[in-house]
């Protein structure tokens, strides 16, 4: 198979099963706290991936980051809930997002580097 047709397909697979990971970690927890925990998760495997990444399959960054953790975080519904929220609780809302997956992927990346130098 081409390289590009596997990488698509890489991509492909990779979103359905982060899409779903997704949808069942929002039944768990609903709403924008489900929504805030979906996108910190996502930002420390997103800091553990890039760590790991050069050691990997050449898939695996388009499976893994784009793919799976591509479908499982969200802007949409991070943007969404945001609107819904209005307000200060909006505000708090975005900017708490943003801190805590930055800090959670620069965490994880620490983190792995210390497990695996």
């Amino acid at each position: 198979m081409r390289t590009e047709v596997r990488t698509v397909a890489a991509v492909a697979l990779g979103g359905g099963l982060g899409g779903l990971a997704r949808y069942g970690l929002s039944a768990v927890v609903p709403g924008p706290w489900g929504t805030l925990l979906v996108n910190v998760v996502g930002c420390a495997l997103i800091g553990v991936l890039m760590v790991l990444v050069p050691r990997l399959h050449p898939l695996a960054r388009p499976f893994l980051g784009v793919g799976v953790l591509g479908g499982f975080t969200t802007f949409s519904g991070y943007a969404l809930d945001a609107v819904r929220l209005g307000g200060l609780t909006a505000v708090a809302y975005v900017f708490g997002t943003l801190f805590l997956a930055l800090c959670a992927t620069f965490a994880a990346m620490a983190a792995t580097r210390k497990v695996w130098p």
